[in-house]
C-alpha cells in the first residue's frame, strides 16, 4: 500500500532529466528542484505518469506541493530526490489532500473525513467518471472549508480516484 508524504516549496529549477541512455526516453523525464522557506531542498523526479492537478503547467517561481510514496527507495544523496507521483499548483481557493481513505471516508491520519454530496465529481486520474464507492481507496481530494472537528469534515469539491 502506498503511503503519501509532501514537500511544498518554490521551484527553483526545471531541467530534463535522463534516465537512461534510451533515446526515445530523451526528454521525457524532468527534474524539478523545490525550496523551502527554511532552506531546504527536495528534487523531484518528473516522469510522464505524474500526474498535475488539473493539468497545469508548471514555471520555475511556481509555489507547488508535490507527493510521493515513502515506501519506495531512495537514494542517499543531498538534496534528497524523490519520485513525485503528483504535482499540485498552490491555488488559495482550495486545499488538497492525498491519502488512503478508509470504508467511512476517513484519511489514514483521521484528519479529514469526506462527506460527498451528489454534486461532487469523483473522477479517475484521466478525468473520467468513477462509477464506484471512493471508499478504502487512495483519494486525491480537493476541499475548501472544514470543521473545527476531529476529524475535520469536509464536502470535497472534486475527488479523483488513484488506482
Amino acid at each position: 500500500m502506498k503511503k503519501f508524504s509532501s514537500f511544498a516549496g518554490t521551484v527553483t529549477m526545471i531541467q530534463d532529466y535522463l534516465v537512461n541512455s534510451d533515446e526515445e526516453l530523451k526528454g521525457c523525464f524532468k527534474l524539478m528542484s523545490l525550496l523551502r522557506g527554511d532552506g531546504s531542498i527536495v528534487n523531484f523526479v518528473i516522469s510522464p505518469t505524474t500526474y498535475f492537478l488539473d493539468r497545469v503547467m508548471v514555471s520555475v517561481g511556481d509555489h507547488v506541493t508535490g507527493f510521493y510514496d515513502v515506501n519506495l527507495p531512495v537514494l542517499l544523496i543531498y538534496p534528497p530526490q524523490y519520485q513525485a507521483l503528483i504535482i499540485v499548483k498552490d491555488n488559495p481557493y482550495h486545499n488538497v489532500k492525498v491519502d488512503y481513505f478508509d470504508s467511512h471516508l476517513v484519511s489514514s491520519d483521521a484528519q479529514l473525513q469526506l462527506n460527498i454530496s451528489n454534486y461532487t465529481p469523483i473522477l479517475l486520474q484521466n478525468d473520467q467518471l468513477f462509477t464506484l464507492s471512493p471508499a478504502n481507496r487512495n483519494l486525491l481530494v480537493v476541499y475548501g472549508p472544514t470543521t473545527l472537528s476531529i476529524p475535520a469534515q469536509t464536502t470535497p469539491f472534486k475527488i479523483i480516484v488513484l488506482c
